[in-house]
This record gives C-alpha cells, structure tokens and sequence, in this order.
C-alpha cells in the first residue's frame, strides 16, 4: 500500500505543477495542431493525397511532440528535488509508477486531442472498423511513450544537456511503437489480423513497466 501511495501522491503533485505551468494544452498541444494543419496546405489541398496521408503525419507528429510531454519532468527533476524525496523515503520504483501515471493522463488527452484534430483537418481515408483499432492503438502508443520518456529521464540524470540525450534514447526506442500503431491500421486494408500489432504493443508497454520498476533503484544509486 505504501508504494501506490507514494505513487498516486508524485503523481498528484506531477499534474498539480502541470496544471499552473500549462505546458501541454497551452504550448505543446497548439503547436501540434499547426504542424498538422501546414501539410493540407503544403500538399494544394488536394483533397485525395490529404485524406490517404492523415493516419501517418498524425502518428510523426504524435511521436515528434508527445517526446516533448512525456520529458517535461526532466527539466524540473533537480539533483536538490531527488536527494529531498530520497531523504523522505520515496521508493524510486514509487516515483517511476507515479510519473508514469501523470504523464500517461497528460499523454493519453494530448494524443487524443491531436487525433480529434487529425479526423477534422484530413477526413482521413479509414478501413471499416478502422476507428476503434485507431483509438486503441493510441492509449497503447501513449502509455508506452510515457514509460519510455520516463524511463530516458532516469537514465540521464544528473548528465549535462540530458534532454536533448534522452530524445536521442527515446527517438530509435519508439519504432515497436510506431510500427505496432501503424500497422494495426493498415492491417485492415490488406484484411488481414490486427492481434499480432496489437499484442505488440501491449509487449512494449509491459516491458517497459518492468524495465522501469526494476532499474528505478539501480539507477537512483548510480546517480549520487
């Protein structure tokens, strides 16, 4: 019981800080949806090409900025702020479930809000069936991103310019993502089965839980 409290607390706090500074709805999330809106008018608006493209410039650009929300906690993660929650006993298996549990709420609502855009700006060509494979695809996509975002920001810590090394590390590591999301998809246009992209994904997501509970400790001891 103490872990998920100390888990359910960091993430209390996590979306408290999220809620004043705004970075997601009030920065992230517009500049998304500007990026999705310069590709109808990069290609003349032909509306055929817009239509066929929608699904794959909304997972790029799902990735591209949701690297963004989920290694935000990176920049306010300070060697003071560790070693105070390390004074107060926090497990850091506790603070990897609970900044993954923030992030995944913040990640799910963005891609979310991102691929309501998407639907309006691309009427995108979907196959039947194809809106409720997409819709879970992107829960799956968001979690996974998130506990790999996560995870990054533990490996760099206490390193100079660790943002731009945890993109690095985030970036290659997304392709079972990638892959997994946008293959589902288009599994149903060649009619064939959606399981094997599906449980893809769920793999990726489960791995990397166990990877981030198990070397949450390691890591934090590395770090001093």
């Amino acid at each position: 019981m103490r872990f998920w409290r100390q888990a359910l607390e960091i993430a209390r706090v996590d979306l408290m800080v999220e809620r004043r500074a705004g970075e997601t709805l009030r920065i992230v999330l517009p500049f998304s949806i500007v990026a999705l809106m310069v590709f109808p008018l990069a290609l003349g608006l032909r509306l055929e090409v817009v239509s066929t493209i929608g699904v794959g410039v909304f997972w790029a650009l799902g990735i591209l900025f949701g690297m963004q929300v989920a290694l935000r906690h990176s920049v306010a993660d300070t060697p003071e702020r560790r070693d105070l929650q390390a004074l107060l006993g926090v497990d850091p298996a506790a603070r990897f479930a609970g900044r993954g549990l923030s992030g995944g709420i913040l990640m799910i609502g963005f891609l979310g809000l991102l691929l309501v855009a998407m639907a309006i700006l691309f009427a995108p060509d979907v196959p039947g069936g194809g809106w409720p494979t997409l819709v879970t695809a992107t829960f799956l996509v968001a979690i996974g991103l998130t506990e790999l975002g996560t995870l990054a920001g533990e490996v760099t810590s206490g390193l100079r310019s660790r943002a731009a090394l945890a993109s690095l590390i985030v970036a290659p590591l997304a392709l079972p993502l990638v892959i997994g999301a946008s293959q589902a998809v288009q599994a149903l246009e060649r009619d064939t089965g959606i399981l094997p992209w599906i449980l893809l994904l769920i793999a990726s997501d489960l791995a990397l839980a166990v990877a981030g509970v198990a070397l949450a400790k390691p890591l934090e001891e590395a770090t001093r």
